[in-house]
């Protein structure tokens, strides 16, 4: 505990230091390289939801994600035909990932999206979030199911002489309290290791929230060295607020609660804006979660 509060109190110092660095805009849109990210769990379209089930909520979805026009889109909860589903329906992206359960099509996905004219892909993996990584379906520590984490590593042609794009997409164990922790050290660790020569992007549900274990294990100073990640939606909204909730229920006004979708990108992006996406169609959201956004440079 005594060690938890301690990287805790470094933590916010950093931040503080962080938000100095990063030239946080008050803005919508930068030149022609900024890069508009979003991260939407979408909710897996076979769940019992009635009135919000996907088969309604669709084409909602697809509008809300296309009224933001991100460039690279990293989704949760998401199955095969609904990748596909996505895939069709917004044009211009190439959808990348594969199922927890067998490393093809079976189970939820962590799939991204990345707009092909923007970006060409250098190279691409999955790997899960347990004690072996690179065994395909395997449950971590005290997971209630399989997680997987999913990259790609991105040219940006719009910036040819910019370092690569790490982009990775996740999604951790929502019971899990120790598979949550370890495989926020996973992450760190493998997007130093896949990223070394790259600018980072990463995007999830995260099913913890600011300040928990993973947070810290993912963006609070280790050992006296800073993490390679910084979270985006905290360098421009530095004061927290009573109304950061991301978990909506299908509910527009549920917007109480733990804030546990993050986008966190390394420190040399200039953070143009962050923020939680509330739109809602007479009182219903287009998923159970609100999708949250940045736009960096």
């Amino acid at each position: 505990m005594v060690l938890l509060i301690s990287s805790l109190l470094v933590f916010i110092a950093a931040v503080g230091n962080v938000g100095n660095n990063a030239q946080t805009l008050d803005t919508n849109r930068g030149d022609d390289r900024s890069i508009r990210v979003m991260s939407f769990n979408i909710r897996y379209g076979t769940a019992n939801d009635g009135e919000n089930h996907w088969s309604k909520r669709k084409e909602f979805l697809v509008e809300t994600i296309a009224a933001f026009g991100p460039d690279l889109l990293g989704t949760q909860e998401t199955l095969a035909d609904q990748r596909d589903f996505l895939s069709a329906k917004l044009a211009g992206y190439e959808a990348f990932g594969v199922g927890r359960d067998d490393g093809k099509d079976q189970g939820e996905l962590a799939a991204l999206f990345y707009r092909s004219a923007r970006f060409e892909k250098m190279e691409g993996g999955n790997f899960w979030l347990s004690e072996t990584p690179d065994t395909v379906g395997s449950k971590g520590w005290d997971a209630a199911l399989p997680r997987i984490a999913t990259w790609v590593k991105l040219k940006d042609r719009k910036n040819t002489e910019a370092k690569p794009i790490l982009f990775l997409n996740t999604h951790f164990d929502h019971r899990g309290k120790l598979a949550r922790q370890e495989a926020a050290r996973l992450i760190r660790q493998k997007i130093q290791e896949l990223g070394a020569d790259c600018n980072l992007i990463v995007t999830g549900d995260f099913n913890a929230e600011e300040g928990s274990g993973p947070y810290v294990s993912l963006f609070a100073p280790e050992k006296g060295t800073a993490s390679p990640l910084v979270d985006t939606f905290r360098v421009v909204n530095p004061d927290k607020g009573t109304n950061e909730g991301t978990f909506s229920e299908f509910k527009a006004t549920q917007v109480s609660g733990a804030r546990i979708d993050w986008i966190g990108c390394s420190r040399n992006w200039r953070i143009q804006s962050a923020s939680i996406d509330r739109t809602e169609r007479n009182g219903h959201t287009p998923s159970d979660h609100f999708p949250v956004t940045a736009i960096l440079e």
